[in-house]
């Protein structure tokens, strides 16, 4: 074997390394999805190199969406699982019902709109209308229910006064008749803060 053929056989070693080495590059370009779903962003648009791990879309189901609100923590810990949450605002005429699914262990700081440092508290809850009528990133106003009865009594904000920290009292006059202003009954009742 001379020289030359030496040569063209290193080169041909050569060549098929590079071709197995493209083949690998290639099959590392294979991405497949985790997820039934669409993309709903994506993050690296132009062809680069990228580091392991570098998130390149955002996959999701919009027929499967959760709810996250940031509460207070204060307002947080008032929460439990299974609560209602209703959506308002988000668009549409009717309120949109949610049942909170749970709220975060971890609270997080947030600047408000005054430039108060806030403690918050995500809070996640799933839909229970369906269809949902939102997508991902949507902005929404909820209430959360977290305390509720049927059996209350119902009284005007300006019939109620404050005792002591913790108490409520309403008085209830009874009057003899429309032009006589005098009380001749007076009824005091007491209730927590519950509001």
């Amino acid at each position: 074997m001379n020289s030359l053929d030496r040569k063209l056989l290193r080169d041909l070693w050569q060549l098929r390394a590079q071709v197995i080495a493209i083949t690998l590059v290639v099959a590392r370009a294979e991405i497949y999805s985790p997820i039934d779903g669409y993309v709903l962003r994506v993050n690296e648009e132009s062809a680069r190199y990228v580091q392991a791990g570098t998130p390149l879309l955002e996959l999701g189901n919009p027929a499967d969406l959760e709810i996250v609100v940031d509460l207070l923590s204060t307002d947080a810990v008032k929460v439990k699982p299974g609560a209602k949450m209703l959506i308002e605002h988000w668009g549409g005429e009717r309120t949109l019902n949610a049942q909170v699914k749970y709220v975060e262990p971890s609270g997080f700081t947030k600047i408000s709109a005054l430039g108060v440092e806030e403690q918050r508290v995500n809070a996640i809850a799933n839909f229970v209308d369906s269809p949902i009528p939102l997508g991902d990133g949507y902005r929404v106003e909820t209430r959360i229910v977290v305390w509720e009865s049927s059996d209350v009594l119902v009284v005007p904000l300006s019939a109620i006064f404050r005792c002591d920290s913790q108490q409520h009292s309403s008085f209830d006059s009874i009057a003899q008749n429309r032009d006589d202003l005098s009380v001749s009954g007076t009824r005091k009742t007491q209730g927590t803060n519950q509001f």
